[in-house]
């Protein structure tokens, strides 16, 4: 079994928190790593309907049951259950690590715990496998294009299923299943429509207005499906930074997803091949190195510091982390071979950020440092420390 980085974040906050909450998107490895790191605790899965309808009936006589502690997994498909658990908890106020809590949609169950379990949990969230739990595995040397293809999925590691086979069934089993859990959408073709078309925007901008007309409904539902992909952690909207700059910049955030194999799936393509000549590939790997840096921050329990940066004459950053003293330009490109028109963006911003210290790029060749900033071979991500 691969080692998740989340671990160690986990066991401390169960010593301090009587609540978990392992939150990401369906077959990310939660139910796994909460069953391996809380053995002796009861495991109870709301995906068997019989739970459902236990816990719906007569909440307080199912709790009763688990007074010290248990894992519930995919917890929003029963949220009245939290305001539940908040007195089973208040009834116990010096224990911790009572409850593990796992979800697959994030925005629904955030707003239950809001009202419910404030101040009494923890959460986590769990992405697919990242380099650095790869790296302790034997597909630690699987090629860029290979890796872009495969994505980060444990269970298609695990079962070795073929990308082709994996993705095509996960997202129909999303679309079927988590999608009309979430809203009632009438013509879930036009969704999958909807979902394709963003895979084709990977890495740009978002155009509320194009993906409209493109996928053939109006503004305001492409804005509500965009809720739903970020609740349910297929896609996500990387914000632009401002921090009164001086400079008229962009305001349209661009679009990610959560996991390059679900995007290349979406795209169709089959073959190591296919990536290596596809017109989107300097996006995907992009997106690649985005999420890489997001899991970084996930799996230590933080919230998400990145941005991207572009104002109006042409001058633009990949990605910025915010941090207390400055804030770190990167910038990514799929070349094997540098070129000093790389640090251009970086160069400019250092002038109207004067506390920059630290900056890099990351590409596909070997590493080495110009003019202070880091130039690094996307397999030494994790080099970057923030």
């Amino acid at each position: 079994m691969i080692q998740r980085a989340a671990t160690v974040k986990i066991k401390q906050l169960a010593k301090k928190f009587p609540a978990i909450g392992l939150l990401g998107p369906r077959q990310s490895g939660k139910t796994t790593l909460a069953k391996e790191l809380f053995p002796k605790k009861p495991y109870i899965s709301f995906e068997n309907q019989d739970n459902v309808l236990l816990a719906t009936k007569d909440p307080r006589a199912f709790l009763s049951r688990y007074k010290t502690g248990a894992i519930f997994d995919e917890i929003q498909r029963v949220p009245q259950l939290l305001s539940y658990m908040q007195g089973v908890i208040d009834d116990q106020p010096k224990k911790v690590g009572l409850f593990i809590i796992t979800g697959s949609q994030n925005l629904l169950l955030l707003k239950s715990v809001s009202q419910t379990l404030a101040g009494r949990i923890a959460f986590i969230h769990l992405l697919p496998f990242s380099f650095e739990e790869l790296e302790t595995s034997k597909y630690a040397k699987q090629s860029l294009n290979k890796l872009l293809l495969n994505g980060g999925y444990p269970r298609l590691y695990d079962r070795k299923i073929n990308p082709t086979d994996y993705y095509p069934n996960y997202l129909l089993t999303y679309v079927e299943r988590d999608v009309r859990q979430i809203k009632n959408i009438a013509n879930l073709g036009l969704f999958q429509r909807f979902l394709k078309i963003c895979a084709t925007r990977v890495g740009q901008e978002v155009n509320y207005t194009s993906i409209s007309n493109d996928t053939g409904v109006d503004q305001k539902t492409i804005i509500s499906w965009f809720g739903i992909l970020e609740a349910s952690f297929i896609a996500f909207r990387l914000h632009p930074f401002y921090n009164n700059l001086g400079k008229r910049l962009t305001q349209m955030p661009k679009l990610y997803f959560y996991d390059t194999g679900l995007c290349c799936s979406l795209l169709e393509l089959e073959s190591e091949s296919h990536v290596n000549t596809h017109p989107l590939r300097g996006s995907l790997f992009e997106n690649l190195i985005i999420l890489e840096l997001l899991k970084k921050r996930f799996n230590n329990g933080q919230r998400t510091n990145l941005f991207f940066w572009r104002d109006r004459t042409g001058n633009e950053i990949d990605v910025l982390i915010e941090q207390s003293s400055q804030v770190i330009p990167i910038e990514i490109k799929t070349a094997t071979t540098f070129n000093s028109d790389y640090i251009k963006g970086i160069n400019y911003w250092k002038k109207i950020k004067s506390t920059t210290k630290n900056a890099y790029v990351i590409y596909t060749g070997k590493s080495s440092a110009i003019d202070n900033i880091d130039i690094l071979n996307w397999k030494e991500i994790n080099n970057i420390k923030f």
